[in-house]
């Protein structure tokens, strides 16, 4: 048998087989296991899933190793295995193979974020791919096929980690939707163009989507490059059936839309999700006579181009133009907010008219929390449009990373535009487990960093990918800091970043211990890397509150002093405690107030009073 860049060459129609996890969920594993350990832990089952493909027609066996990188094999405590379990994979599926079929070594994501939205960073990645890469190659896979990537810069990195171990052929292939872009925005055709220039030996899309949405994502592929294409589909999208995701696409229409996808442009066509050795048999006996449509790109252009102009970036809305919080922090003025928590139910009567009265008292904005410590509260954003429309005065939007996919955060604050919310403070969240539901789950897609690196592409008119949206948002980007990490270094290092990322302020957490914050002042001013600081100020209101505040909300440090005051106070009364706890929150402001821009006080239970209990008497 030729090898696989011949067989390209050759023109040849390659099928892939079909699903691999399909299949293993479908002989009673389950989903929570580590399917990639299975080439070692259940080798039979594995080689009668290759061998049922063999004897469908596949002429291309991929190895059980889609998620066998570093990152994800560490949930299962198999990270120190990467090598072996990549090597086994491939070696299992070359004794089916024989010397008659390819083995395709499986290279799936990451499974995180890669910077700017996540914290891996390039390098990183690339060295985990090559590490995967080079246990497929020991294997003796004849291909390596790069594939289910929504993130063009993340397939990139998975390529060149490839391409530094060995110079097998690369199948590179990335998602897309129905819309015919990936998650992040990314359109195959801007796909097709960047791998063309990176030495790949075929481009495709794989998974997520049935053929028929593929047929046109082909075509515009084929259009920009005369790479060999590849298209490789879901059988259909999923159905819930008894609780169970079930792909209805038939083993017929699925090797109908095989002959389609080849007419199309399409060399290498196959099976994703859902799909079966029924179907690859069914595609087996449809393609024989099929030849792939013949490329176009270097002898005259398709009848309808597709062409994709890279945007430049719009230059942000200054600070100033962005809001009345953002104009006074440009113009160096001092800000004041309290932070109201939205109602547990879906009357905000109460949460309104505590606004209306922070209003009237004279403070510039109120800041309203995203599910803080993982309660079950009303949504922010329509807190934060009902208090702006009915009470009259600016929000500060917590908004946090716990709850959404990067999707929905995309949507969420296109939203926010739209109904002109500006003021926002990114915080990644509260994991679930420390709220009431702590079996529910948390998304945690990217972090706060990320998040920022987001919101600042949006001001410059970019989705995630690069691509023009259309417009640009103007959000005043916050973000929060704790200046009394037990871990200094590690705050500092995520503060930098922050403040790259585009951060126009800061809200600490709620400051008592004087010093650490202070201390942390000078390091920035030292770096040059200041930015303006709202002190975070919580007036105490009782000894038990102090005390939760020091044991169980992570980020607070109380200093014994405090907690000292405190218990004497408590040993007078209640009313003694609130009034101690409220000295000592006008003791924070006094002595940070020269050293920041302004103040964020909350309101212990929703009692507006006590917060405005703290600005008395001062001038802030």
């Amino acid at each position: 048998m030729p090898d696989f860049r011949s067989a390209l060459a050759a023109g040849q129609v390659i099928l892939f087989d079909g699903a691999m996890g399909t299949e293993i969920y479908q002989r009673g594993v389950f989903v929570n296991a580590c399917f990639d350990d299975l080439c070692r832990s259940s080798p039979d089952l594995i080689r009668k899933i290759h061998e049922a493909y063999r004897s469908a027609g596949a002429h291309v066996l991929e190895t059980n190793s889609f998620g066998a990188n570093r990152l994800k094999l560490k949930a299962h405590g198999l990270d120190s295995e990467v090598r072996q379990l990549n090597e086994t994979a491939a070696r299992l599926a070359r004794e089916v193979a024989g010397d008659e079929l390819f083995v395709a070594g499986s290279i799936g994501p990451l499974g995180v974020r890669m910077e700017p939205f996540g914290p891996t960073s390039r390098e990183e990645a690339r060295h985990i791919f090559a590490e995967q890469a080079s246990g497929l190659v020991a294997g003796g896979a004849d291909l390596l096929s790069v594939e289910t990537f929504s993130d063009l810069a993340e397939l990139i990195e998975a390529v060149s980690g490839c391409q530094s171990v060995c110079d097998l052929p690369i199948l590179a292939m990335m998602t897309v939707s129905e819309g015919g872009r990936s998650s992040y925005g990314e359109s195959a055709v801007s796909m097709a163009k960047a791998m063309s220039e990176f030495g790949v030996d075929a481009i495709g899309i794989n998974c997520s989507v049935g053929p028929a949405i593929m047929v046109d994502v082909v075509q515009e592929m084929a259009s920009v490059t005369d790479l060999p294409l590849a298209a490789i589909a879901n059988a259909g999208l999923p159905r819930d059936l008894d609780d169970r995701k079930m792909y209805m696409a038939s083993p017929d229409y699925m090797a109908s839309y095989a002959r389609k996808l080849i007419k199309a442009g399409a060399q290498i066509v196959g099976g994703c999700c859902g799909t079966s050795p029924d179907h690859t048999a069914e595609m087996a006996g449809q393609i024989r006579a099929v030849a792939p449509r013949a490329a176009t790109v270097a002898n005259s252009p398709p009848a309808q181009p597709v062409v994709e102009v890279q945007p430049e970036p719009t230059p942000p809305v200054p600070l100033s133009e962005k809001s009345e919080w953002g104009q006074r922090l440009a113009a160096g003025l001092p800000v004041t907010s309290v932070e109201i928590l939205p109602p547990r139910g879906s009357d905000a009567d109460k949460m309104v008219e505590a606004c209306r009265q922070l209003a009237a008292a004279g403070v510039h904005a109120v800041n309203v929390p995203d599910g803080a410590r993982a309660m079950m509260r009303m949504g922010v954003i329509a807190a934060s449009l009902l208090i702006e429309r009915e009470a009259g005065i600016e929000t500060v939007i917590h908004y946090c990373c716990r709850d959404r996919n990067l999707l929905g955060m995309m949507s969420d604050l296109l939203g926010s535009q739209a109904l002109g919310l500006r003021n926002l403070l990114l915080i990644t969240g509260d994991p679930p487990r420390m709220g009431p539901y702590p079996d529910a789950t948390a998304v945690f897609d990217i972090d706060s960093i990320g998040l920022t690196n987001l919101v600042a592409g949006l001001n410059r008119g970019l989705d995630p990918s690069g691509h023009a949206i259309g417009g640009q948002t103007s959000f005043v980007i916050g973000v929060g800091v704790n200046p009394s990490d037990v871990d200094m270094n590690r705050e500092l290092e995520r503060w930098h970043w922050k403040v790259e990322a585009g951060a126009e302020f800061a809200v600490t957490q709620p400051v008592f211990d004087v010093q650490s914050l202070l201390d942390f002042l000078d390091k920035i001013d030292d770096e040059g890397t200041r930015i303006p600081i709202v002190a975070g100020i919580w007036p105490l209101t009782s000894l038990r509150n102090a005390e939760f505040l020091a044991n169980e909300v992570p980020g607070i440090e109380i200093p014994e002093p405090i907690m000292a005051r405190m218990r004497a106070a408590q040993e007078r009364g209640a009313e003694f405690a609130r009034a101690e706890g409220c000295a000592i929150a006008r003791e924070m402001v006094t002595a940070v107030r020269d050293r920041v821009q302004g103040v964020q006080v909350s309101a212990p239970f929703g009692r507006v009073a006590y917060a405005l209990d703290v600005f008395e008497g001062l001038d802030v």
